[in-house]
């Protein structure tokens, strides 16, 4: 992940030398903080003073419908270097410096801005508040750099120096240690940066909190991210922080929780991703109340969140069956065969059939899963084949299917289904005599007239 971006990196354009403003660079979006007074005095001299002057104008012309000649203001700035570097004071070099500095970041050539700051530091008698912005400086521009190390030892350098503290410096110190994975470095540092913030009467947004749990979440102590969540919810009530709420559950195996903040976030109206759905209706039925998840898989279903494809349609089936609510498994049930590239989608169409006593219907689902092949369980498909056609008194299809069932699977399936063939036998005993005497019955009282 890269937290620091030169495209959202900004640098604010300004000069060293009084009365004109400090050079400093800025993260985008943040307020520059008035430098320290500076406890060292230097003074330029007139020729400076006017070279000064003339690049300034070049590259920030008064008339704001000017345009900066920045090939020309770097010409003078060669010039002036070239012709006066070795009879400048300090003061002179590193407002001279601080122009090259000011051109390299209009262009975003950071790492020439680098090394012009870098120059900067060498200069014997600097004054502190510009050694401090340099510093401050090159912490951000390295980390523009993906540098990290030379970004800490930069911002360790300004912290060593410094009587103050900065919000921004904490906040590059953090930064820089997260990408370096040196995650137990980067906390205390955003910790401190976003008190400072709230000690200033400030106010934190909520990618602050949110980086502070992603530092909490990659270093598992999920007791302080289980709280900031909390936090962040009754702050923010962000969807994603209670999908987050639910993910720390999890990870501390709190599976009650898990769910019941999960719900809560469908019951809010957060959920809209498919896994989700899936999971809290799979988790419902994990808890015994799967029509509850039924219901929720459904309602992914119906706003099209949950795609109707094959293996949805099956778990969606599966809920209804866990939930023994058959009659309305049958829809989902259907779609689940027609779709199915094997034929175990009919053979759950055929045993939802077969529950609800259409035995006619189960038949038919179970011979076209047959058909269809690829069955997961082929015996076990035949064994309730050979059920359906006895249910319907068809004996002989009934031992055929069964006697195919004995061949098809292992010796447990071929012991079931030879136990299975003896009470067909035996059932299509007890049938004939039952008819027999039924026609006995029949035929006797048609010897007798009817009465009238």
């Amino acid at each position: 992940m890269r937290i620091t971006s030169k495209l959202t990196l900004g640098f604010l354009t300004a000069l060293l030398a009084l009365p004109m403003t400090p050079i400093q660079v800025v993260m985008a979006g943040e307020e520059q903080r008035a430098p320290p007074e500076a406890r060292t005095a230097g003074t330029l001299s007139q020729q400076v003073v006017r070279a000064i002057q003339q690049i300034q104008e070049l590259m920030n012309p008064e008339d704001p419908e000017d345009e900066p000649d920045l090939v020309r203001a770097k010409e003078e700035l060669d010039e002036l270097r070239e012709r006066r570097w070795n009879r400048m004071n300090d003061f002179e070099k590193s407002t001279l410096l601080n122009f090259f500095t000011n051109y390299y970041l209009t262009l975003e050539d950071y790492p020439n801005a680098i090394l012009t700051f870098e120059e900067i530091l060498l200069i014997e008698e600097l004054r502190e508040d510009t050694r401090l912005r340099t510093l401050r400086s090159l912490g951000q521009l390295y980390a523009a750099e993906e540098d990290w190390a030379n970004s800490i030892r930069n911002y360790e350098g300004w912290r060593d120096l410094s009587l103050e503290e900065d919000d921004i410096v904490y906040r590059g110190l953090s930064y820089a240690h997260y990408q370096m994975e040196q995650f137990d470095e980067a906390l205390p540092y955003w910790i401190a940066y976003m008190e400072f913030l709230l000690d200033a009467g400030e106010q934190l947004g909520r990618d602050d909190y949110a980086y502070l749990n992603g530092i909490y979440f990659t270093i598992e102590d999920f007791d302080s991210a289980l709280e900031l969540t909390k936090t962040m919810i009754v702050l923010y009530d962000d969807p994603l922080d209670w999908m987050n709420l639910s993910a720390v559950y999890a990870s501390m195996d709190d599976e009650e929780h898990r769910i019941q903040s999960l719900n809560l976030a469908y019951l809010k109206g957060y959920l809209d991703d498919e896994n989700r759905f899936l999971n809290l209706g799979q988790s419902m039925a994990g808890i015994d109340i799967p029509y509850s998840g039924s219901k929720i898989i459904g309602d992914g279903l119906d706003q099209q969140i949950v795609e109707g494809n094959v293996d949805n349609m099956q778990t969606f089936t599966q809920m209804f069956l866990i939930a023994s609510m058959f009659e309305d498994a049958l829809e989902p049930a259907q779609i689940y065969a027609d779709l199915s590239e094997s034929g175990d989608g009919y053979d759950t169409l055929g045993y939802v059939h077969y529950v609800l006593t259409d035995y006619a219907a189960a038949e038919d689902a179970f011979q076209q899963a047959l058909d269809k092949g690829e069955l997961s369980d082929r015996a076990d498909t035949l064994m309730f084949l050979s059920r359906s056609r006895l249910e319907q008194d068809d004996f002989e299809g009934a031992l055929a299917a069964a006697r195919q069932a004995a061949d098809a699977g292992d010796s447990g399936d071929r012991t079931a289904a030879e136990n299975y063939i003896n009470f067909i036998n035996s059932t299509r005993d007890r049938f004939n005599v039952l008819a027999e005497r039924r026609q006995d019955a029949i035929d006797f009282y048609e010897t007798y007239p009817p009465l009238r």
